[in-house]
C-alpha cells in the first residue's frame, strides 16, 4: 500500500553483485525511500560477500528472488547479453526497473524491453549516470544559461587500460555487445545528446582491433553530427598509456573543459567552477522514485537509451 511504501520505502532488489551492483546497493542504503531486501548473483562467493556487507538476503537465481521477495523496484546490473531477458521478466512481475547501460545488445532488444514495461505499466529507467555526475550537471547548466554563447562543437577523449582487470565476457562481442566504443562510448554519445538537447543523426567511425584480446574493438575515432547541427569528435583507446577522460565544449564566447572538474576558458585565462558534490547514484534513484510517483518519464527513458544504442550500432 502507499502507507507501507511511505513508512518502509520501495522494496528493492539488485540483480548482479559486481562493481556496479555494489555501487547501487551503497546508494540505496543512504535513502529513506528505499528498503533494500535482497541481491542475486551466480557467483556464490561474491553473492555471500554482498549479502553479508549489506545485511540482506542472497539468491543465486534472480527469478527465485523476484518470486519470493516481490519487490517494487529491480535494479538490473548484469552483462548486456542478459539485459533483455532479465528486464522483460522483471517487468512482467510488476517491478519498476533501473536497468544498467548499455540498455541492450541492439535496438530490437531495446524495443522488447520498452514494450514489456509499457504493457505491464512499470517505470523503466536506464542507468546513464552522465546525467547525474556533478561536473556534467554543471556543464549542462552553463550550456542552458547561454553565458558562453552558441555551442558549436564537442570533442570527447577517453584513454584507459580497458583490458586490465575485466571478466572474460567483456572480450566476447556476443556477450558484451562490443568493446570500448560500445561500453564507454555510450557515455560519450550520451554527453553529445544530453548537452545539445538533440539526438545523434549521423556518424562516421574508424575502429581498431590491433591489440584487442578478443573480437571487440580496442580503440576508435567517431565523427558524429546531432540533429541540432552540433558536430562531435570522439576518441577512445583502451590500450593504456596515460589515463584521460576529458571533454571540450567550444562556444562562440569561450570554452568549457570537463574532466572531473569544470574549467571555463575566457579572456585568455582559465577559471575553475565550483561543483555541487551530491552522490550521482542517489540522485538517479531519486529521479526514478519521482517518475514512479508522478508517471512522468525520466531523462533516461527507454526511448532515449535506445537512441544511444542506435548510434553505437551505426558506429
Amino acid at each position: 500500500s502507499e502507507r507501507q511504501v511511505a513508512r518502509l520505502g520501495y522494496r528493492t532488489v539488485v540483480i548482479g553483485a559486481g562493481n556496479i551492483g555494489i555501487t547501487h546497493l551503497k546508494a540505496a542504503k543512504r535513502m529513506d525511500e528505499i528498503e533494500t531486501v535482497a541481491v542475486s548473483d551466480t557467483l556464490p562467493e561474491r553473492l555471500s560477500q554482498a549479502a553479508e556487507q549489506f545485511g540482506i538476503r542472497g539468491y543465486e537465481d534472480y527469478r527465485d528472488m523476484i518470486a519470493k521477495e516481490k519487490p517494487d523496484i529491480a535494479v538490473v546490473a548484469l552483462p548486456p547479453f542478459l539485459h533483455r531477458d532479465a528486464a522483460v521478466y522483471c517487468a512482467e512481475q510488476g517491478c519498476h526497473l533501473l536497468l544498467e547501460k548499455p540498455m541492450a545488445m541492439n535496438q530490437a532488444q531495446c524495443d522488447e524491453i520498452i514494450e514489456a514495461a509499457r504493457r505491464n505499466g512499470v517505470t523503466l529507467m536506464i542507468g546513464h549516470t552522465v546525467h547525474y555526475m556533478p561536473a556534467n550537471r554543471k556543464v549542462k547548466e552553463i550550456i542552458d544559461s547561454g553565458t558562453l554563447g552558441k555551442l558549436i562543437m564537442i570533442n570527447d577523449r577517453r584513454y584507459v587500460s580497458y583490458f586490465d582487470n575485466r571478466l572474460d565476457w567483456f572480450f566476447k562481442k556476443e556477450l558484451s555487445g562490443g568493446g570500448i566504443l560500445f561500453n564507454l562510448g555510450s557515455h560519450s554519445i550520451d554527453k553529445l545528446q544530453w548537452f545539445t538537447g538533440s539526438r545523434v543523426k549521423k556518424v562516421k567511425a574508424f575502429t581498431d582491433y590491433s591489440a584487442s584480446p578478443g573480437d571487440i574493438e580496442g580503440a576508435g575515432t567517431v565523427f558524429a553530427e546531432t540533429e541540432s547541427g552540433v558536430p562531435g569528435i570522439i576518441f577512445h583507446s583502451g590500450y593504456g598509456g596515460v589515463g584521460t577522460n576529458e571533454t571540450e565544449l567550444i562556444f562562440t564566447d569561450g570554452i568549457l573543459k570537463l574532466d572531473y572538474r569544470v574549467m571555463i576558458g575566457r579572456n585568455k585565462e582559465w577559471q575553475e567552477v565550483e561543483l555541487d558534490r551530491q552522490d550521482p547514484y542517489v540522485m538517479q534513484f531519486e529521479e526514478l522514485i519521482r517518475s514512479i510517483r508522478t508517471g512522468e518519464e525520466t531523462s533516461c527513458s527507454g526511448e532515449y537509451a535506445k537512441s544511444i544504442i542506435a548510434a553505437i550500432e551505426a558506429i
